[in-house]
């Protein structure tokens, strides 16, 4: 066979060190990454160099974001560089990253090097589906990728340019761009940069301010940062004047009964639950902490920080307010969380805004707010209740502040006055006391293992499925622990349980963990 390929001359365009400046930009859906993009392409552009972009979509439910990719470099001799599109390990000058777990990222990919690039990253957390459903505390530890940047990037400016744009009543994308301004990492001048987004048309003004003070944050530092002001929390007001007179009896009550440890958790719950339900509930609260405290003086808890009384305070509020249909209507029109939507899309006068929201109600929870015996009754009466889940477990999607449907949830949130009767709070107080009941018959003989028994609460949040699992955890994890309770080494064991708990589904398996501790027995 003959060898018929054709081959080209293709003369190095330059020296063998002449290379193209590489920028990748990691940003999630809505930052403003492709136009951060567009504007440093056109920068280049401007400036008579050549610049290419591409990206690569990031996967749903933040698996990952969008990684937005740029090559410059100027022309030589008339002759047009080969730009590549992908970043490679070790080519990267800049790295921009929208978010700080993104930041984190990047350096696990390997573009972040000590020996070329500057991280430009915010310090803000947008959190991931798996950090907001996880039982108890699922956030993702910022410290790790902290010390990860500290090692491995050339320079870095971290801020957080998110609440910087939302202060300047713009995107986070011209707070990145400014920052990338002060790197000195591109060869332009500040006018250079201000061009490109008056040529853009849109919002400059507030682009431009939001890119002027990240430029001088950038170059100048934090400055004389202010101390920032604790507020304690309340229970519901009376009137401007202060709280009222029940409120301020149940704060004396707290404040003369719990030691310094405990109140300030205290004080936190109690403002939970009358928020969940009213004073009358806000007192119940404080009686079952008072029982739990006087258990842990009794048992020595001084010793311990009172970290049964610490611990209960907290998890006794979650427990007390649970979530429902009731609270669910209930926050979703308060005018807080409407107010809250402006601020976070940045609502200009005169615009209006509305949402869609997917909801999914299971009859399960519309018998929950049932009075109990009706609920029981409905229950227990399988035709009936069969036909009904088929007419109400459906998905909906409800315009919340269209006039009808905010007027169906307001009225749903009204019934927390009619909460007590249903069948779902007789339900939630049966497993409050008998969970309390465990915690304290165990710290009894062991202060550690009653303590962890009080944290498994955490296992349980959310509504629907989602505390159906976690009640089904629960249950799991707390019956071993009574099962293994006369063990020396109950008190390591439970606490794995709990933490595996936590995790199971993403790299946990507390049934395998079950099967571990009785094949010791």
């Amino acid at each position: 066979m003959r060898n018929e390929t054709v081959r080209l001359r293709l003369a190095a365009g330059g020296e063998a060190t002449e290379r193209p400046i590489a920028i990748a930009i990691v940003a999630m859906g809505g930052q403003g990454g492709g136009v951060l993009t567009g504007w440093i392409v056109k920068l280049a552009e401007d400036a008579g160099w050549v610049a290419q972009s591409t990206s690569v979509p990031g996967v749903a439910q933040r698996t990952g974001a969008t990684i937005y990719y740029v090559e410059m470099m100027q022309p030589r001799d008339e002759q047009v560089p080969i730009l590549a599109q992908m970043p490679t390990p070790g080519d990267v000058d800049v790295v921009i990253a929208s978010e700080f777990i993104e930041a984190g990222r990047s350096v696990l990919r390997g573009i972040v090097t000590p020996e070329r690039t500057t991280l430009i990253a915010s310090s803000h957390r947008s959190f991931a589906i798996s950090e907001k459903s996880a039982p108890g505390e699922g956030i993702a530890d910022s410290s790790v990728v902290a010390e990860a940047i500290g090692r491995t990037a050339k320079h870095s400016i971290i801020f957080d340019m998110n609440a910087m744009a939302a202060a300047n009543g713009s995107v986070i994308s011209s707070a990145m761009f400014g920052a990338l301004a002060a790197s000195g990492s591109l060869p332009f001048a500040v006018d250079e940069y201000h061009a490109v987004i008056k040529a853009d048309g849109k919002g400059v003004n507030a682009s431009l301010k939001t890119f002027d003070s990240a430029y001088a944050r950038a170059k100048d530092g934090p400055g004389v940062a202010k101390k920032p002001v604790v507020e304690r929390p309340t229970v519901p007001r009376g009137n401007d004047n202060g709280p009222s007179p029940r409120a301020a009896a149940l704060l004396a009550r707290l404040d003369g009964g719990l030691p310094a440890e405990v109140a300030p958790m205290a004080r936190a719950g109690l403002a939970k639950v009358t928020d969940f339900q009213d004073l009358a509930y806000g007192a119940e609260y404080l009686s079952s902490l008072e029982a739990v405290h006087q258990l842990d003086r009794d048992l020595g808890g001084a010793e311990h920080g009172f970290a049964l009384s610490v611990n209960a305070a907290k998890y006794l509020a979650n427990a007390m307010a649970y979530d429902d249909v009731v609270r669910v209507a209930d926050l979703k029109t308060r005018a807080a969380r409407h107010r809250r939507i402006e601020q976070e899309i940045g609502l200009r006068a005169g615009q209006v805004f509305a949402t869609t929201e997917y909801m999914h109600p299971r009859l399960e929870e519309m018998v929950g707010l049932a009075p109990a015996r009706l609920g029981l009754w409905l229950k227990n009466t399988p035709r009936l209740y069969a036909w009904l889940d088929r007419r109400i477990s459906k998905g909906r999607r409800v315009r919340t502040y269209s006039p009808g449907w905010f007027l169906v949830l307001y009225m749903v949130g009204g019934l927390r006055r009619l909460r007590r009767i249903s069948l779902r709070h007789r339900e939630e107080t049966a497993h409050r006391t008998a969970w309390l009941a465990l915690a304290s018959e165990l710290a009894r003989g062991n202060y550690a293992l009653g303590l962890e028994v009080v944290k498994c609460q955490r296992l349980i949040k959310g509504y629907s499925d989602t505390h159906t699992r976690g009640r089904s955890k629960f249950a799991k994890v707390t019956e071993e622990i009574q099962r293994i309770a006369g063990r020396a080494d109950a008190v390591d064991w439970a606490r794995r349980l709990r933490e595996t708990a936590v995790k199971d589904g993403e790299g946990g398996d507390l049934d395998d963990l079950i099967r571990t501790i009785r094949s010791f027995a």
